[in-house]
């Protein structure tokens, strides 16, 4: 499962050398695994609706290089494993073909409560 996405650096993003902000990355993998959840016919809100939440237990990302103010990019979001209760993730962010960080997140799936709870049948991998 992979799903790819366009993002704008917006003003309010970066810092005051003009680079995007670090911690705005993990914002954009967060996207990226809602827009990938949303291609594969589901919708993130629609999910805690039903008491099913995804938390982050783990992010790792490398730094290679950086963005600007108003530069497209690109982010490829994958899974790369899924189990009873946690899905991790690999991303890619590039623009125009430049690697500019690459990362992995695990997250786990919690019932309202903060429980760990299994994923439900219906968001496992079709195979």
């Amino acid at each position: 499962m992979e799903q790819s996405i366009t993002i704008r650096v917006r003003y309010p993003e970066v810092d005051a050398m003009g680079y995007l902000h670090h911690s705005r990355f993990l914002q954009y993998f967060e996207m990226g695994r809602i827009e990938l959840l949303r291609s594969l016919g589901f919708s993130y809100a629609d999910l805690e609706k039903q008491g099913v939440f995804f938390v982050v237990v783990k992010v790792e990302c490398r730094y290679k290089a950086p963005a600007r103010y108003d530069e497209e990019l690109t982010l490829v979001t994958r899974v790369v494993k899924q189990t009873q209760v946690r899905i991790d993730h690999a991303y890619e962010l590039r623009r125009d073909g430049i690697l500019l960080a690459e990362a992995n997140t695990t997250i786990a799936c919690v019932g309202r409560d903060g429980q760990l709870m299994a994923i439900p049948d219906f968001l496992a991998p079709k195979e």
